[in-house]
């Protein structure tokens, strides 16, 4: 039964015709007007309400003629109860011609804010939907740009966002696609000039053996850039499940350093740690933290030039423990700054260094899966990449 009858606007609407019976007998101590009103307003009421509930329901045609369906009912209303009371109060015919003009008055008045509030608001939706039929035809370089402080605005300002987002989140997949393909497309085109040459006999067999060792090379370089590239997706996608547990980060950051020594020494570039006496643990994995350390350290030393230093501090901070990789290299121009962590991004003075380009982004999905935070600090010499992890007592 509740589903087919508005029991709250039937409720609405019974409780209005009690109160304004209620006000007459009350207010002028009139019985028969209390009387007479109830027999106008019980009808009208009940009536109105079904008549709104059937627009409401059935929403016949579109906005407008709904929003024009719900004004014409409301004057019609107006209009009907006027001219009930007009009829069943005996008015003299003064009376009766001023409070006909006065109700035909706020019925138009009625009837043009009606029209007016939802002109505007069907604009807003129209500029909504034709925005998104262009989106969805390919373009980004429209917006809804709405204009007020309601739904529908907030609703435009939701859109305009989305295509921001799917415009950045386009270029940086056809970014990332183009640099899939170069980075592929040199190992495999070694590849298969090494196995041409083989295939030929070019060459005595110590020739061959060297074109094997490349070939195993460049096969690695492959399998790397797979798996990295795996990694990073499943990381993006929270596919990974590590084992947890306490990690001091003062030995983590110890270990690091330790273990990247020789290839620091093979560059000429010294690398150590200052622990600055942190005692702070976090509640996370040691391999893949320890993994975010040596991408960290390895980008460092790759960009720093011979006799030049990478330095790890450790610091306690109230917002969790801090580590910071600095190095004395050429540093990150400002406009590059802001994409060092996106996926095959290399600067300027990253050209030339081994890799993909797909370090710091792993690094970045590690660090945010283990609620923390990573960025560039500013630096007057070199580069210094900071991370956050939240400290566990």
């Amino acid at each position: 039964m509740g589903r087919r009858l508005p029991l709250r606007g039937l409720a609405l609407a019974l409780a209005l015709s009690l109160a304004l019976p209620a006000v007459v007998w009350l207010g002028y101590d009139d019985a028969p007007g209390a009387w007479v009103t109830l027999e106008i307003v019980a009808p009208l009421s009940v009536l109105t309400v079904l008549a709104g509930e059937w627009i409401a329901r059935r929403r016949p045609g579109g906005l407008r003629r709904q929003f024009a369906l719900v004004a014409g009912l409301g004057a019609l209303a107006l209009a009907a109860g006027v001219a009930l009371f007009v009829w069943l109060m005996f008015l003299s015919s003064h009376d009766a011609v001023l409070t006909v003009l006065l109700a035909i008055y706020a019925a138009a008045l009625v009837l043009w804010v009606t029209h007016r509030l939802g002109a505007r608001a069907l604009d807003d939706l129209d500029a909504v939907c034709t925005t998104l039929a262009a989106v969805g035809e390919g373009r980004r370089d429209v917006r809804v740009a709405p204009r007020g402080d309601d739904e529908i605005t907030r609703v435009g300002q939701q859109v305009d966002e989305m295509i921001v987002r799917l415009d950045r989140e386009e270029r940086m997949r056809r970014e990332l696609f183009a640099a899939v393909s170069h980075d592929l497309r040199t190992p495999i085109t070694s590849l298969g000039l090494l196995a041409t040459a083989i295939d030929d006999a070019i060459g005595d067999e110590a020739t061959r053996r060297e074109y094997a060792g490349r070939m195993n090379t460049h096969v690695r370089q492959l399998a790397a850039l797979i798996d990295d590239l795996f990694d990073l997706t499943r990381l993006e996608a929270r596919e990974l499940t590590w084992t947890m547990e306490r990690v001091a980060v003062h030995d983590l950051v110890s270990d690091a350093v330790e273990a990247m020594r020789p290839a620091a020494a093979a560059e000429a570039v010294d690398v150590h740690a200052d622990l600055n006496g942190s005692v702070a643990c976090s509640h996370g994995n040691p391999e893949q933290l320890s993994r975010v350390l040596f991408n960290l350290i390895q980008n460092a030393i790759h960009h720093t030039p011979p006799d030049g230093s990478v330095t790890v501090f450790v610091e306690d901070r109230e917002q969790g423990v801090e580590v910071e990789v600095a190095d004395t290299g050429a540093g990150i121009a400002a406009e590059q700054r802001e994409r060092v962590f996106e996926p095959f991004f290399r600067g300027d003075a990253s050209r030339r260094s081994p890799g993909a380009g797909l370090g710091l982004a792993i690094s970045r999905a590690i660090v945010e899966a283990h609620g923390g935070s990573i960025w560039l600090e500013d630096a007057t010499v070199g580069t210094r990449v900071r991370f956050r992890l939240p400290a566990q007592p």
